[in-house]
């Protein structure tokens, strides 16, 4: 998997596609993955397989592997 570094601060936004079992679940429980993965103000739109999330990343400066789920992160501000 590859890797990303999230920047203290700033906010991202990034598609979501989720799995056939995942594509039930509700924005507010997508949301709650990324604030257990440390992200705050986490708005999540769409619906079934396909998401878009946008949070804030209020830590130091970290690395991690993008999960396959995620693609096409972008900082927004």
């Amino acid at each position: 998997m590859p890797h990303f570094t999230v920047q203290k601060g700033k906010i991202y936004k990034a598609e979501i596609s989720l799995g056939l079992m995942q594509s039930v679940a509700s924005n507010e429980m997508v949301a709650d993955k990324l604030r257990e993965a440390g992200f705050t103000d986490v708005v999540v739109t769409g619906s079934g397989r396909t998401r878009v999330a946008e949070g804030v990343w209020p830590h130091e400066d970290t690395s991690a592997e993008i999960p396959t789920e995620v693609a096409n992160i972008q900082v927004v501000a």
